[in-house]
């Protein structure tokens, strides 16, 4: 019987990749959620179109409170980067693919909220945020991603067979008929 990779049966695998999606739908509201709530402020600040800016008067600040509004970008939709691949369910992929269509997703969704925050009271465009989100989302993705699907690949992988014998000799590949069905 051929192996599927994590737990070996279909059932199991569909049940994985079902749950991530499940995460992958709660973590994308709560942060939607999170971004688009209105905000009471005596006055707001232009949108920040300007690359880097939010980032070097993040900076200017102590470094605690620079570390932690920094940081906050970073993390918001960080946890993207494992959940895509997740909901994705695939093991077989290459990794700079994986990553490419992580990042681009991930990058297309923050543009969107971006877009859709900038028409909520209180909230402004912010390139930084943009920069920052995706940021986190490759850094997520490279630190766990790989790791988890080369031991998930080894862990589907069917134990290899006793060794032959010198005087033993195998006899090649059966033949098959082509468009010829599996009898089932």
């Amino acid at each position: 019987m051929q192996g599927h990779g994590y737990g070996g049966t279909t059932a199991l695998r569909y049940r994985y990749r079902v749950a991530g999606c499940v995460l992958l739908a709660v973590h994308l509201l709560v942060v939607g959620w999170l971004a688009l709530r209105p905000l009471t402020a005596p006055w707001v600040t232009a949108a920040q179109v300007e690359p880097l800016a939010t980032i070097r008067a993040d900076l200017a600040l102590a470094p605690w409170d620079a570390a932690r509004a920094i940081g906050a970008m970073v993390l918001t939709f960080a946890p993207l980067g494992v959940l895509l691949p997740w909901a994705r369910g695939r093991l077989a992929v290459s990794s700079l693919g994986s990553l490419t269509r992580t990042v681009f997703t991930s990058a297309m969704i923050a543009l969107v909220l971006q877009v859709v925050q900038s028409g909520v009271v209180g909230q402004v465009l912010n390139a930084d945020a943009l920069l920052l989100n995706v940021t986190g989302v490759a850094l997520a993705h490279l630190a766990v991603v790989p790791a988890v699907r080369a031991r998930l690949r080894r862990g589907g992988e069917v134990r290899p067979r006793k060794a032959l014998r010198r005087d033993e000799v195998t006899q090649g590949m059966t033949p098959t008929i082509p468009r010829v069905g599996i009898a089932p």
